[in-house]
């Protein structure tokens, strides 16, 4: 299902897919360092790294996931420090749809069936039942900057590449950050660092539907323009 560390670039790339179900089975501290080393290879603007990584697992974990689930089911409003803009539209939304459609079509689950969807929500606000969670942060004194928030991507998908070129599956998620309180709590995130993503990281399990998914998309064509080439 995922990548080795024998794998050409180009094939981590072009194979890598978000993974949504996992192996009950713990992941080793040493390939997680493993992992970070290379995304941290990530360039960033003027070399400020204002990335900071909080890999959790365990009962740590559960206590996320609990919090997470309470609150929402509890009607909390969302509590997300990272902008998150307004809701998408046109083409953009049109994506959201497809890829929705095509998850919902692989777990078997019916427009009507509310329960179903709702409990797919729910997979998120749990990281995805993964085994591990990194929460992505930045240093608070860099809120202002775009830059930051550039570079915090930009590591982002170094960190998800390099974890397919070890056999991991991720998926990053926005879900497993929304109600901040509780991450901050049971993470010991410092107040001086704002809490950006999650990334839920485990061994992929080959047999949950969900995981056979790779999402469209666009074309070079489409995204690129050639200006200058004759």
């Amino acid at each position: 299902m995922a990548g080795a560390p024998d794998q050409t670039y180009s094939e981590i790339v072009s194979d890598r897919r978000s993974i949504r179900g996992y192996l009950d089975k713990p992941v080793p501290r040493e390939v997680i360092e493993e992992v970070l080393a290379l995304a941290i290879r990530s360039p960033s603007s003027m070399n400020t790294q204002p990335w900071h990584f909080h890999v959790i697992t365990g009962e740590a974990l559960d206590r996320i996931r609990e919090g997470n689930t309470e609150r929402i089911l509890a009607g909390e409003p969302d509590s997300r420090e990272f902008r998150r803009g307004e809701p998408f539209a046109g083409v953009h939304r049109e994506r959201q749809v497809g890829v929705a459609k095509q998850l919902f079509g692989a777990m078997g689950i019916e427009r009507e069936d509310k329960d179903g969807r709702q409990d797919w929500v729910l997979r998120g606000f749990r990281q995805f039942d993964a085994p591990v969670c990194v929460i992505v942060t930045y240093d608070r004194e860099l809120s202002g900057s775009d830059d930051t928030a550039f570079d915090c991507g930009a590591v982002t998908t170094a960190l998800v590449n390099a974890a397919w070129s070890r056999g991991l599956g991720c998926v990053i998620n926005s879900q497993g950050i929304m109600q901040s309180p509780v991450v901050r709590e049971h993470a010991g995130i410092p107040d001086d660092q704002i809490i950006m993503k999650a990334i839920a990281m485990g061994w992929p399990d080959p047999d949950f539907p969900a995981n056979a998914v790779v999402s469209e998309r666009k074309s070079v064509e489409e995204a690129a323009r050639f200006v200058g080439f004759g």
